[in-house]
C-alpha cells in the first residue's frame, strides 16, 4: 500500500465515550501502520495537547489537530491557532440567555473553542446561532457539544496538515464516528464511519463498518486495506 495519512478521531473511535479509555488493540494497530511507513494523525474535538501526548506515548505520528480543527500542535510548545475563542465565548453567553441549562463541560483547557454538556437540544442551539447571525457553529461530537468559530472544522484544520506534507485527497483516509467528522470525510479520499456513528454520519462515509469504538477501528482498517487492494 502506498504511504497514506490516516486522520483518526479519538472519542468513540479508539476510545469509549463513557470512560474515555483507549482501546489498546486499536492503538497497536495504528502504531503498526506507522511502522509500515504511514502517518497516523489524531483529529479530535479534544485538546490538541491531549492528542499530542497520546501520539507520543502511543507511538504514532507526533502531530495533532485539536478542538475540531481550531488548533494544530506539532511539538510540546509548537501550536498554530486557527479558531477565535472570544467569538465562541460571546456566543455561549448569548446561548445561556435563551437556554439557561446550557453549561460548560469540565474538560482539558481549550484555546479556540467552548465545550458544553450534552444536556439541551443541540438543534435549538444551532437555530438560535443561525437566526442571530452569530459567527460560530455548534456541533455534537457525541462526547460534548462544541462551539467553534465559523469556518473552523476538522477539514479546515487538516488541510494545514495536507499542505505540510504536500498530500492530495487520495492520500488521506479518515476514520470517525460523529457529526464533527463529516467535513473530514468529505476532504478524504477514503472515509470510514464506525457502527456507533449516527445514520446521517454513516451516509457521508465511503465505507461503514459494524464494530463500535476500538473493535470498529480495527474493522475499519481491515476494510480500508481490502478497498485499497481492490482499487
Amino acid at each position: 500500500m502506498k504511504p497514506k495519512i490516516f486522520a483518526i478521531d479519538i472519542d468513540g473511535t479508539i476510545t469509549d465515550n463513557k470512560g474515555g479509555r483507549v482501546d489498546l488493540d486499536a492503538l497497536a494497530a495504528l502504531r503498526y501502520l506507522v511502522k509500515l511507513g504511514h502517518k497516523v494523525i489524531y483529529v479530535t474535538g479534544r485538546s490538541s495537547v491531549e492528542a499530542y501526548v497520546l501520539s507520543v506515548f502511543g507511538g504514532t505520528t507526533r502531530i495533532a489537530v485539536g478542538e475540531n480543527g481550531g488548533i494544530i500542535t506539532t511539538g510540546p510548545a509548537e501550536h498554530k491557532l486557527i479558531g477565535n475563542k472570544q467569538k465562541c465565548i460571546e456566543a455561549f453567553e448569548f446561548l445561556k440567555t435563551k437556554i439557561p441549562e446550557a453549561i460548560e463541560k469540565p474538560v482539558f483547557p481549550r484555546i479556540t473553542e467552548v465545550v458544553l454538556e450534552r444536556n439541551f437540544d443541540v438543534d435549538l442551539g444551532k437555530k438560535l446561532f443561525a437566526e442571530n447571525n452569530l459567527d460560530v457553529t455548534l456541533t455534537d461530537s457525541q462526547y460534548a457539544y462544541h462551539v467553534n468559530s465559523k469556518g473552523v472544522d476538522k477539514a479546515s484544520g487538516f488541510l494545514e496538515i495536507m499542505n505540510m506534507f504536500s498530500a492530495k485527497k487520495e492520500d488521506v483516509i479518515a476514520i470517525g464516528d460523529s457529526e464533527t467528522d463529516v467535513p473530514l470525510f468529505k476532504l478524504a479520499g477514503t472515509s470510514v464511519a464506525l457502527g456507533n456513528a449516527p445514520k446521517q454520519v454513516q451516509s457521508q462515509a465511503t465505507i461503514t463498518v459494524l464494530g463500535h469504538a476500538g473493535d470498529g477501528m480495527i474493522e475499519a482498517l481491515e476494510a480500508v486495506q481490502l478497498k485499497l487492494l481492490a482499487d
